[in-house]
């Protein structure tokens, strides 16, 4: 068991004939004990600190675990965002492009019925171009022709 500034106090030494001087014993005793008081405030106030900084490693300790943890989490819902979004972005293009060929293929569909008009619409006109012509060039026969003059001569004695 170790000593404390009491026993140090209380320590009594037998006296011999020609022993040592009492007044200095003394005096150095109580130095030691002095020294001795001091060196235990300074060992306690130095465990106390030990104590307060051990508690507050620890706490940091658990805060740096938590942010790790944190870290973690978060890199993997990033990650988690991040392939979600490209996912969502594949099927947005591939929807893009569904829509794409349906709008070419409806517009070329288009097209095709609008050509297949206008050569309709070309026969069209040139069947009826042919006809008026026809339709002019006999009506240029029909005033040509002898008879006409005598069609009139009828008319004008009949009236």
């Amino acid at each position: 068991m170790p000593l404390t500034p009491l026993d140090i106090h209380n320590k009594e030494f037998g006296r011999s004939f020609r022993g040592y001087d009492e007044d200095e014993v003394n005096e150095f005793l109580d130095q030691v004990i002095k020294d001795y008081e001091a060196l235990i405030r300074e060992n306690k106030e130095l465990h106390n600190q030990l104590a307060a900084l051990q508690e507050r490693l620890d706490h940091f300790t658990n805060i740096e675990e938590t942010l790790s943890k944190t870290i973690i989490v978060a890199q993997e819902t990033a990650d988690e965002v991040k392939n979600n979004a490209k996912k969502e972005a594949q099927l947005i293009l591939k929807e893009a492009e569904k829509n794409a060929d349906r709008i070419i293929n409806e517009s070329l569909a288009k097209s095709r019925k609008i050509a297949l008009e206008m050569e309709e619409l070309k026969k069209q006109a040139s069947i009826y171009r042919t006809r008026f012509r026809t339709l002019i060039e006999a009506q240029a026969e029909l005033l040509k022709d002898e008879n006409w003059e005598a069609l009139e001569k009828i008319t004008t004695e009949t009236a």
